[in-house]
């Protein structure tokens, strides 16, 4: 089975080795957890390898993103420059513009383009946008089937219910992925630690431990387990 490595230091060990080719995979956490700054590394780690890719926002503009980046050292401006990477901003305001567009031009963008590796952020703004429980889930399907059908190889990121941090907002992210990964914020006597766990990982031999992580100068860097 080809993988593709994810580049985050400490965590393709863990998932033998990365994630299977043409999955996707939903990172979720709560706020300040790390989860675009993941789907940033990851995406720069296949934009270092001649890998084209794509970075689908709900929330942040272009400029915004590239600045995150470059604060590690990820040169995307570069990658934007010379037509390795685009950056597509969809409207939260129009969730039919939205839905048609993910239905019938994504897949054909991602194709068009030549990505190989994709990142949507947020899953979870884009269910927001949708008022009724089917609405939410047929646009989840939609998104899982386009990027599939495009065959690239996803992180969607996600938040989690304030309840019970295991598990996505909504409930619903969880089964139309191939994959979870969790990043949270633990106390550990006085102080507060950020965590990675692997929910999920089909087809795949994973690490169910609970990993510490850090956030450095240079991205996510995963720990052996407690």
């Amino acid at each position: 089975m080809e993988r593709i490595k994810t580049g985050i230091f400490g965590l393709d060990e863990l998932i033998g080795g990365g994630i299977p080719k043409g999955h996707t995979v939903a990172v979720i956490g709560p706020f300040g957890a790390g989860k675009t700054t993941f789907g940033l590394q990851y995406l720069n780690h296949g934009l270092l390898n001649g890998e084209r890719g794509i970075f689908i926002s709900l929330e942040e503009e272009s400029e915004s993103i590239v600045r995150t980046a470059e604060s590690f050292g990820w040169k995307f401006s570069e990658y934007v420059k010379n037509g390795m990477l685009t950056i597509i901003k969809l409207d939260p305001q129009d969730a039919r513009a939205t839905m048609t567009r993910i239905e019938g031009d994504i897949s054909q963008e991602i194709r068009e383009f030549g990505a190989k590796r994709l990142v949507f952020d947020s899953a979870t703004l884009l269910t927001m946008m949708f008022r009724e429980e089917h609405e939410k889930r047929s646009v989840l399907f939609s998104l899982s089937k386009a990027v599939k059908l495009a065959g690239v190889t996803s992180i969607f990121t996600g938040e989690v219910d304030p309840s019970n941090h295991m598990v996505s907002r909504d409930g619903l992210l969880e089964y139309v992925v191939d994959g979870v990964i969790s990043l949270d914020l633990m106390k550990q006597e006085y102080k507060l630690r950020l965590v990675l766990q692997i929910l999920k990982m089909r087809m795949t031999t994973h690490s169910r431990d609970t990993h510490p992580f850090y956030i450095k100068e240079n991205g996510i860097e995963v720990l052996p387990s407690f």
